[in-house]
């Protein structure tokens, strides 16, 4: 890779983490697929060479399970979830250049050979080791055929993952207290023969190549306990039925298969690889990026890859993933982009009560997609959780796709085509070329920052100072008195009309093509590149239809009692049940400290100054990877206050955030910089404490 601003000569590929064939798709599935789709999108908007691949994931024993319970093959039953997923993500425009799955030829082939390569270069090793067994059934008991106790963090866990604690991978053997998921009998156990891969010789490499990848900053900064501390090696292999088999000599570990996480993201040079045999190499080369050639591991190999991922996976692919890539001569990813979690009205998503946005559920409003498309890129930094409430996504499409875009489109084209049948016969004014330029800059300098909600803002922001141009420009009363000026007016708000919907396609493609078709443009919005945005647009078109409509409030109520009427019933029906363990793996459970019983007297608290203040500037602090410095309006003073929130909050968006300081803790130094003041913010991932309404800063809580 170059690590060069995008665009760059190498080719690009972006994947998504693979969609695990055992369940319908939620909007929190959706956000990934989306924002990967986005991104391939802008990419190739601002001339980058890209494909969009990803794929099924077929194996592991949670499909093992289902399939059995189901009283199917494991084979049959993920093969029916691939095809649904296949179904789905094109009604919401996630537009893959290529999607396979783990158990194809292509898949299974080119696993068996990368872990030969590793295995004859010595990264491969065989152990005895314990393994969970299932007395009663007589039979071996791997992931998630078995639950019991994090011996890390004491929380219920699952053989392979502890998803509802500390979040940790573990190996076999490592659970306490093993239960069979079989036969809910405890389970005792037994030594086997299973290979393992050398992840500890490549640390020194690992420690590098974290300081060097780019994304999100979770990506980049969650693995570091594990890669500077000990970092142990991986089992590879498992005993079971469903799954690739280890491809040893004959009669050489002939009754295992691979570990999930071995096949999983070779998938994604499989899938590139079928997108050039589709194509063919002179419009695309998978080799140019995946292969890495050099005689010692380049780290500027291979082209520009990207990995756009839900944030519980960020472990397999900051260290286990490159790890193999490097011992089998593959280029190592460019960026990690890891998502934050959907939420729900400000709680987790649980498919066990039915308490979910459904991929369907959301297609039955009849909604266009493209309003969720944009909501999901936009609501919030992609690493942060977000929120999702009817209600908020009421406003954010009314006010921003509605009110903003949606308005200054339908007004600029209509008084476009009833006064002059499209455009006017001027040059674009110079300021509203400087500005459209500006935005271009913006898009591009978003990408580059990986910053998909500013990206997304920069066509709104086009839109809201177009209709600001319409209303301090008033045409409707020059076409009397200053008709030449009339006619300027309008000739920058369709330029503006184009811009917009270039900058716009990647989010809301259905709608940017609408645009595009009402300019009576040629070919599609979507083949053409960022510089369009100034070409100026054909001298005539017809009159247009609105672009957006707003969402009622009483669609917002019907919606809200339909979800809240749901839940009820799937609670009411596991009323009884007090297992816990269906929680959706989207969402790991936060393990929270109980309240302190100690109470303290009002007189304490009277003691304590808490302001609202406004974020000013913001900067990282020289040689500290987490410490901001903060320049903070408290209404009756500014103050500077030193936060570690770096790698936990984008630093060029916290400028006009509201947030609650305490103002009158002793001051510090962090750093060489004076801090006066503490920023207030709640939990490991500092969710910045604010206001529900506009409270001026300096105003105090009370």
């Amino acid at each position: 890779m170059s690590h060069e601003d995008f665009p760059t000569e190498s080719p690009a590929v972006v994947t998504c983490g693979l969609p695990y064939a055992n369940g319908d798709l939620h909007v929190g599935h959706l956000r990934t697929y989306v924002s990967g789709d986005i991104l391939t999108r802008a990419l190739e908007t601002i001339g980058q060479q890209t494909a969009f691949v990803s794929g099924s994931d077929m194996h592991g024993t949670p499909i093992a399970v289902n399939a059995e319970e189901a009283g199917v093959s494991p084979e049959e039953f993920a093969l029916d979830w691939h095809e649904t997923y296949q179904e789905t993500f094109p009604q919401f425009d996630v537009d893959f250049d290529n999607y396979g799955h783990t158990h194809d030829e292509t898949n299974t082939e080119l696993t068996r050979d990368i872990v030969r390569t590793l295995d004859d270069r010595g990264y491969v090793y065989e152990k005895e080791i314990e393994v969970a067994w299932d007395p009663i059934e007589d039979q071996p008991l791997p992931d998630r055929y078995v639950v019991g106790t994090c011996p890390y963090c004491g929380e219920q866990a699952r053989g392979d993952e502890c998803d509802e604690g500390c979040g940790r991978h573990l190996e076999p053997g490592e659970i306490e207290d093993p239960k069979s998921t079989l036969t809910g009998n405890p389970a005792e156990y037994r030594t086997r023969d299973h290979k393992f891969f050398r992840v500890s010789e490549f640390q020194e490499y690992l420690q590098e190549f974290i300081d060097r990848l780019e994304g999100t900053s979770n990506a980049q900064n969650q693995p570091r306990e594990w890669i500077e501390g000990e970092l142990q090696d991986w089992c590879i292999s498992r005993d079971l039925d469903w799954g690739i088999d280890y491809p040893g000599d004959e009669g050489e570990a002939d009754d295992l298969v691979l570990y999930v996480w071995v096949d999983a993201p070779i998938e994604y040079i499989s899938s590139t690889k079928q997108y050039t045999e589709r194509v063919g190499a002179d419009e695309y080369d998978w080799e140019a990026v995946w292969r890495d050639e050099s005689e010692a591991g380049d780290a500027d190999a291979g082209g520009e890859i990207v990995h756009v991922i839900g944030r519980d996976i960020i472990q397999h692919h900051r260290v286990f993933w490159p790890a193999i890539g490097r011992g089998a001569d593959f280029a190592e990813p460019r960026a990690v982009m890891a998502s934050g979690f959907v939420n729900l009205e400000g709680e987790a998503f649980s498919t066990s009560r039915n308490r979910a946005i459904w991929a369907d559920d959301y297609l039955d409003t009849e909604f266009s997609t493209d309003l969720l498309r944009y909501y999901l890129a936009t609501q919030g930094s992609f690493e942060r959780d977000v929120d999702f409430t009817w209600g908020r996504f009421q406003e954010r499409v009314n006010a921003e796709l509605a009110d903003a875009v949606g308005n200054f489109v339908y007004r600029a084209l209509l008084f476009a085509t009833r006064n002059y049948d499209g455009t006017p016969d001027a040059d674009v004014s110079p300021d509203v070329v400087d500005r459209i330029r500006e935005a271009m800059e913006a898009f591009q300098a978003a990408l580059n920052d990986y910053s998909l909600r500013r990206a997304g803002e920069t066509a709104v922001d086009l839109a809201r100072f177009g209709n600001e141009y319409i209303q301090r420009n008033e045409p409707w009363k020059l076409t009397d008195d200053d008709p030449d000026r009339a006619a300027q007016v309008i000739r920058d708000t369709v330029q503006l009309v184009k811009a917009i919907s270039v900058l716009l396609a990647p989010f809301t493609p259905e709608k940017a093509e609408t645009v595009w078709s009402q300019l009576e443009e040629d070919g599609s919005v979507h083949d053409r590149e960022i510089d369009a945005c100034l070409e100026a647009p054909p001298a005539t078109f017809g009159e247009p239809t609105e672009l957006f409509e707003k969402i009622e409030d009483d669609t917002v109520a019907n919606l809200e009692d339909q979800l809240a009427e749901r839940v009820a019933e799937a609670e009411a029906a596991s009323e009884a049940e007090t297992d816990t363990s269906e929680e959706d793996d989207t969402r790991p459970m936060t393990d929270l400290e109980p309240i302190a019983d100690e109470r303290i007297p009002y007189e304490d608290f009277e003691k304590l100054d808490i302001r609202v203040g406004e974020i000013l500037a913001a900067e990282p602090i020289e040689g500290a990877d987490e410490l901001v410095r903060l320049d903070v309006d408290l209404g009756v003073e500014e103050r500077q206050l030193v936060a570690g929130i770096q790698q936990l909050h984008d630093v060029d968006d916290l400028p006009g955030t509201t947030i609650v300081v305490l103002a009158n803790l002793e001051k510090a130094e962090l750093f060489g910089v004076e801090s006066n003041g503490m920023l207030l913010a709640a939990g490991e991932e500092a969710d910045l404490l604010t206001t529900h309404e506009d409270a001026e800063p300096g105003t105090k809580i009370q």
